[in-house]
């Protein structure tokens, strides 16, 4: 089978979810091909069937955890939202692996730091505690050179501010001076919104410009794949 029918085989079964559970034995095998396009295809759905069956999924994570330290930064990529998905299920399963995931917060491929902040965000959705001592990292990407990463650091703030707005309240300052200044829309969207998850019943003094009929950020969907 070539490189292409099997990225087609995958994106078929990608569709069929009721085949999932069977299936994670084999693409986790197609981890060890040459391609790295099969093998970021395959780390994303391990990612999507181990949030789904997370009991089936343990005895593999080690081998996704294994692409951390690729020199390739796809699979990294790749990687990371794989074990934020699947911590996402079932925490314990990734614990072995979190506290690896923090120093790819100052990788230097962009796209790598945005995916550690969607794995934070999954994680942290069910699991929020852990990431008490660790709020300063996401502190710093709101101030990120890339306007991706920084359209998606407020969103860690949301989620925590919901479940644990004392983690947030530190930066509450930070997050309504970029709401209302920021020079990214975006930014500005996503810092209001954390500012009142972290805090109902606090309100801007005024409106961002351009927020009320702003449309779905292109960040908010946690378990995106980019196109290869």
């Amino acid at each position: 089978m070539t490189e292409t029918e099997l990225y087609k085989q995958l994106g078929a079964l990608t569709k069929n979810r009721t085949a999932w559970e069977a299936s994670i034995p084999h693409v986790s095998s197609l981890l060890a091909l040459d391609s790295d396009r099969i093998k970021a295809k395959a780390l994303w759905m391990l990612g999507e069937m181990g949030l789904a069956f997370p009991a089936k999924i343990e005895e593999f994570v080690p081998a996704v955890a294994s692409f951390l330290g690729s020199p390739e930064p796809l699979l990294r990529e790749r990687s990371i939202h794989a074990l934020g998905r699947i911590g996402r299920g079932r925490f314990e399963i990734i614990g072995p692996y979190w506290e690896k995931l923090f120093p790819f917060a100052l990788d230097e491929e962009p796209r790598v730091r945005l995916s550690f902040i969607w794995a934070s965000e999954n994680i942290a959705t069910n699991t929020p505690d852990p990431y008490k001592e660790y709020m300063s990292i996401y502190g710093r990407l709101l101030d990120d050179p890339d306007d991706r990463v920084r359209m998606e650091a407020p969103e860690m703030f949301r989620v925590l501010g919901r479940r644990r707005p004392r983690f947030v309240k530190p930066y509450l300052d930070r997050l309504q001076a970029l709401a209302r200044s920021d020079s990214n829309r975006v930014v500005r969207i996503h810092c209001l919104g954390a500012v009142r998850a972290a805090s109902p019943a606090s309100r801007l003094e005024r409106q961002p410009p351009g927020i009320r009929h702003a449309p779905a950020a292109p960040g908010d969907c946690k378990n995106r794949e980019d196109t290869i």
